[in-house]
Formats: structure tokens, sequence, C-alpha cells
């Protein structure tokens, strides 16, 4: 099947008048870190994806992607769909991090789940994670502790109480008490470790930049910046076989998630969201994140899944 042009004949026109390329991915310098999602570059595969299938799909974005970055790195990516590429992907045990598994597994890729025990209020997500790895298959699942407790300055990780009961406009007002300090920041820390030693080429997030609460290491910025201390940071990178970090939910809606989770066969009632659950796991129903996993159900018109201690 045919692969859209890319670049034009003329080689002296710029590289941000490419025609039929995605703006994503499009600059006038080489491109050494992307965010990758669907939308970034649903107009190259729109016209190559026939017949919906969602390899093709993940086989175009290497091939539009490396049009666009240095040859060195280039050479790293993928170099066939039945080659097998080993990737570590950060699993929560929420709805998010489920989803990317399950993406990483639809394009064939060998996963190596890894997870916190931070210091969180409660251990009812790490059960969560663990019911999702052996529901997906993975390779490996690394349980790894972090005492952030020691640093404390998060609702999640101190004696501060959870908000409750926010709107939607108070929720996009400003960082909330639940963001844990340099959280994901530690996390791609250690995975780009776990990456390493485990020969992984990807690390695979559930990052999102919409309903994200407001948690500034969930943006495409924090994104790109942690992809070149990827690059700088590691003895891989140095030697020009840098990790790939990979956000494939990072511009979706909670809703889009939902869909894309059930297309890929995600069973939803092994996750877990909750910040404060009750003490038999049920989640709260009125915390800032069973308020947006609710919502993500109800916009992609599915039935909830999840168990609540109290109706919502």
């Amino acid at each position: 099947m045919p692969i859209p042009k890319q670049r034009d004949e003329d080689p002296s026109r710029p590289a941000s008048q490419v025609e039929n390329g995605p703006a994503a991915l499009v600059d006038e310098r080489p491109v050494e870190a992307h965010v990758f999602s669907s939308s970034a570059v649903l107009p190259v595969i729109e016209v190559a994806v026939l017949e919906g299938l969602a390899a093709a799909r993940v086989d175009l974005v290497f091939v539009d992607v490396c049009l666009y970055m240095p040859d060195q790195e280039r050479a790293n990516l993928p170099r066939a769909m039945s080659e097998v590429v080993d990737a570590v992907v950060l699993l929560s045990g929420g709805l998010d991090s489920a989803t990317v598994l399950a993406l990483a597994r639809a394009e064939g890729r060998r996963c190596h789940a890894l997870s916190f025990r931070y210091g969180q209020r409660h251990a009812v997500e790490l059960e969560a994670a663990s019911r999702i790895a052996a529901a997906l298959g993975v390779a490996s699942h690394h349980t790894i502790s972090i005492d952030l407790r020691a640093i404390g300055g998060s609702a999640l990780t101190a004696d501060i109480a959870v908000p409750k009961g926010r709107s939607e406009a108070d929720m996009g007002q400003g960082i909330p008490v639940t963001y844990v300090p340099a959280r994901n920041t530690l996390f791609v820390a250690y995975a780009l470790a776990v990456a390493e030693v485990t020969g992984s080429r990807e690390i695979f997030l559930g990052i999102n930049a919409l309903d994200y609460s407001g948690y500034p290491d969930c943006r495409p910025e924090w994104l790109n910046a942690m992809q070149e201390v990827a690059r700088l940071g590691t003895r891989a990178g140095t030697e020009g076989k840098g990790v790939l970090l990979r956000a494939p939910l990072v511009t979706m809606s909670k809703a889009d998630i939902v869909k894309r989770g059930l297309e890929l066969g995600v069973d939803f009632s092994l996750t877990h969201s909750c910040y404060d659950p009750a003490d038999d796991g049920g989640a709260c129903a009125v915390c800032d994140s069973c308020l947006l996993r609710r919502r993500g159900f109800e916009g992609a018109g599915v039935p909830d899944p999840t168990r609540y201690a109290v109706s919502p």
C-alpha cells in the first residue's frame, strides 16, 4: 500500500512547508523527540489505513517519524513489524496505564511492566496493577519501592486531606494538592534504568494533557525534556541507542481513552483510579480522579464498571 508523499521534490523548500505532513512532527530543524499520539499522525496515515488495521497504523507511524529524525536515531527504530521490541510500560493500576499497556501489546511489544510503591495512601492500585499485568500478558512486572512520604508535600504522601466534590472549573485551576512533587520524573528515571538492563527500546507512559488535573509532569513539554534526559543521561543514549519515550494518550480525552481501551479488550473493572478508597477498596466517587474517570465512561456512552464505596 503506497505511503503518502512527505517531502517536496525541491530540496530548497523549508520543512515547514512539507505537504501532507503532521504539524506536530514538522520543523525546520532535525527532530530528536516527539510526543506520539493517534491524533498527531492521523493526517498522514488516514489515506493508508483503508482497512482500519492497527498494525498498519503503527508501522506508518514509525515510517513517518523516520522522515524527520536524525540518521543515528532513525537507525535505532524497529525496522520491521516482525521484529520483537522490548518496552517498559509504567503501570499504576489505573485506567490510562492499562490502556497504554494494551496499546503496547497490540503493537507486538514484549512488555516489562513497572509499578511503584512510593508511599501512596493505599495499596489498592498496586493490586490492580498486578491484575492488569496478568490479564494483558507481560514479560515481567517489577514493583519498586520509593519512600516519598519522607518528602511529603502531597495529599497522596502526607497527612493532607484529599479534595472532594470539586467542579470541573475548580479542577482546572492551578496545581492540586494531589500532585506528588517530581513523581513522574522519578518514575521515568527508574524506567530508563530498567530499559537499559532489559534492552528495551521504548518506554510507554499513560500521561494525558487534557484530563490531567493540572499536573505539570503530564504535559508534552515535560515529556520532550525527559526525552532529552534519556538521550544525554544514559549509556544507551550516548551510544546512539537511546530509549524512545512514548505517550500515546497525551492528546486524548478520557472518553476517547475509554473507547480505545475497550477496542483493545481492556477490562476496566480490573483497574483502580481513586485517590482515597474505603478500607475494602471501594472508590470514594468524589475525588478528582473518580470524577474524571466517571466522566470518561459517561462521555464514551458505556457503563462504568467501577466499584464505589458509596453511590456516585
